[in-house]
């Protein structure tokens, strides 16, 4: 029997509450409960059976029940529910449990240095050792949840483990003949701790129940998924943009884990900060930008609160939710079942283990490139079929194993292009170029940071026909025949150093170093600096120019999915519904802003007039309009693009190609 499908409109129910703290669940009232739910336009709301307190909010054999717990909470929240017609995944902290730290200190993770994961005088969590006897404990109130409740969906949180160091991890290293002292073996042991773990659950789960959604939480979707993606019936992405992971997690994400094979939604919070801030209250704009970006993406909404601990929800919190869940309701026809409509790749640094963030500074430079100039685009790994797309950008630091190599070289040879800079293309094991297409030669780095590049006319377009400084050290090239140089780097006079400088910051540039810097063939081109993670760090935008005309060569502007004159702030993604035949572009226009030291944030939707856009489509359509009113919009056809102009777009805006 096939699990259930995923809920569109969903509430992330936080329940983490000290056991210090009486009354708890003292006002809850099941009906209310379940109807102030109703109202906020809300179909699935993932509630509590144990927190990182280790506190259990149900009736239970264990002695972890909440000390002041006046009601069998999760039985009442869940039947409430159920009456009407919302589902309950249940919530499952994995990786925390105060409450068996403090009984069972041995089963808390040792760290490399003999400390434990979690100071005794911290005010926060304890990390529990997934590889210690506390994982039968886990599996036992796991069965006693399948069994008691009729279970929607199961939420495992805290799906971490890091290099312990404890007895028992240090004995199974031995026993798979790793080295404890190495890191990359305490990494490689502490993985497959958590594969041994998502395995055994949840096979023990799919013996009782066939049919609820399982989910393990990590906090971030990335290439290793593959290897457990068996283990999940959905995927769900945490990704709260003023809580630590930023405006651009999300978008560049999802843009991997879509092709995953997976139902998705996306997770953010109603928190002006990050979880369980209680008293916060997101700016509405932002919150709509959030939930609107997902569909726009083609996932679902999950939005995160916290149950305050009488049972009572929120008011404010609710209407928050509710007014923006009515929006999405609406335009929900226009997004179930729909797949991006894509022109470009960028290859995601995660595969290799080469990341420097949750959003990689380089491929984030490639992401927001693009994003600017509403290219429509995915990030891949190797094994994903690239075949779908005119062309892929190597950002900065991919290095090619054997089989990347080969996956390159399919690519090419199959009719695409590939755009690489930097590290890209050169072999994992040597500082030579494995990717000989790319028709250049390391000659090694070079000898001035920073230097400079100047633009021939080919690529020039927009950009100062000047020297242009690059902060970050490249490559020394040499080109092989037949190879076109459409940029050159020029040396400063020196390097910047105590003994001699110039001026406040770098020294200027003398004279052409007869070095490339960009260099083209008929199906690559290669740029020898870090200019994504450069574009990302320091927003030069000459970076970006260079690199959008360079695509041009590749995939002309009349080959490009969307033409818009829209600015570069708005957010636009064409969307496919193959089971009602027609396409949906989405347009969006919140701008976040880093107007305060610690948060970035949106206030307001910033409305945009009369935008013209220009849509590559297989066929004519028979009728454009706007959902969710289906107002007409005119339109013309030219045998292959259609186009139109959009009165307004407030804040999100979805144009239909019936």
């Amino acid at each position: 029997m096939p699990p259930l499908p995923l809920a569109s409109r969903q509430i992330h129910l936080d329940f983490h509450t000290s056991e210090l703290i009486p009354r708890i669940g003292s006002r809850f009232d099941p009906a209310a409960f379940a109807e102030t739910l109703v109202q906020a336009h809300v179909n699935s709301v993932t509630c509590f059976s144990k927190c990182h307190h280790g506190m259990i909010y149900h009736d239970t054999r264990f002695p972890a029940r909440h000390p002041h717990l006046e009601r069998n909470l999760l039985r009442e929240q869940v039947e409430a529910c159920h009456d009407r017609g919302i589902r309950v995944p249940i919530y499952i902290s994995v990786g925390f449990d105060e409450f068996m730290a403090r009984r069972h200190p041995e089963w808390i993770e040792i760290q490399p240095d003999g400390t434990r994961r979690g100071a005794p005088l911290q005010a926060g969590w304890k990390k529990l050792c997934l590889n210690s006897s506390y994982v039968d404990y886990l599996s036992e109130q796991t069965r006693e949840v399948l069994n008691n409740f009729p279970t929607d969906g199961l939420f495992f949180d805290i799906i971490h483990q890091y290099q312990c160091c404890c007895p028992v991890c240090l004995q199974g290293m031995h026993s798979e003949g790793l080295n404890p002292e190495e890191e990359v073996d305490r990494k490689r042991f502490a993985r497959s701790v958590l594969i041994r773990l998502m395995d055994r659950i949840t096979t023990e789960v799919r013996a009782v129940n066939a049919e609820c959604l399982v989910f393990w939480n990590s906090g971030h979707v990335d290439p290793g998924f593959r290897q457990v993606l068996h283990n999940y019936t959905h995927l769900e992405l945490e990704s709260l943009p003023s809580g630590g992971w930023g405006y651009d997690h999300f978008p560049t994400t999802v843009r991997y884990a879509r092709n995953l094979g997976r139902d998705y939604l996306g997770m953010t919070g109603k928190f002006q900060k990050t979880w369980a801030g209680f008293g916060e209250f997101k700016n509405p704009a932002a919150l709509e930008y959030e939930c609107f970006t997902t569909l726009a993406e083609g996932g679902k909404l999950s939005i995160g609160d916290q149950l305050e601990p009488t049972g009572l929800l929120d008011p404010a919190t609710m209407a928050l939710i509710g007014g923006v869940y009515a929006q999405a309701e609406a335009r929900e026809p226009w997004c179930v079942g729909a797949t991006a409509v894509t022109e470009l790749a960028i290859y995601n640094p995660e595969e290799l283990g080469v990341h420097d963030g949750r959003v990689d500074t380089s491929a984030g430079g490639a992401y927001r490139m693009l994003l600017e100039h509403h290219y429509q685009f995915d990030l891949v790994d190797s094994q994903m079929d690239w075949t779908r797309y005119r062309v892929v950008i190597l950002p900065d630091k991919i290095r090619l194993t054997e089989g990347l190599l080969e996956r390159c070289r399919a690519y090419l040879a199959n009719g695409g292009f590939i755009f690489a800079s930097h590290l890209s293309g050169l072999a994992a094991e040597r500082d030579q170029f494995a990717l000989t297409e790319l028709g250049v030669r390391n000659l090694g780095a070079s000898a001035f940071e920073p230097e400079y590049w100047q633009a021939h006319s080919e690529v020039g377009e927009g950009i100062p026909p000047s020297q242009h400084v690059v902060y970050e050290r490249g490559l020394r090239i040499a080109t092989e025949p037949g190879c076109a140089v459409l940029a050159d780097v020029w040396h400063p006079y020196f390097n910047r150093t105590y003994a001699h400088f110039c001026s406040h910051r770098h020294t200027p540039a003398e004279a052409p170093s007869g070095d490339a810097a960009l260099v083209v063939t008929h199906n690559t081109a290669y740029f020898a600096h870090p200019l994504f993670a450069g574009y990302m760090r320091h927003g030069v935008r000459p970076y970006k120019l260079l690199v959008l005309n360079t695509l041009r060569r590749f995939l002309p502007d009349t080959g490009k999915r969307v033409i818009t004159n829209a600015p570069t702030t708005a957010h636009l993604t064409l969307m496919r519904q193959e089971s009602e035949d027609r396409w949906v572009l989405h347009l969006l226009h919140y701008v976040p802003e880093q107007r305060f030291r610690e948060i970035q944030t949106i206030e307001e939707a910033l409305p945009l007039e009369r935008i013209e856009v220009s849509v590559l489509l297989e066929r004519e359509p028979t009728r454009v309009y706007l959902a969710p009113d289906r107002s007409d919009l005119p339109f013309t056809w030219d045998g292959a693009r259609v186009s139109l102009v959009v009165p307004r777009v407030e804040g999100h805006s979805m144009v239909v190609f019936e």
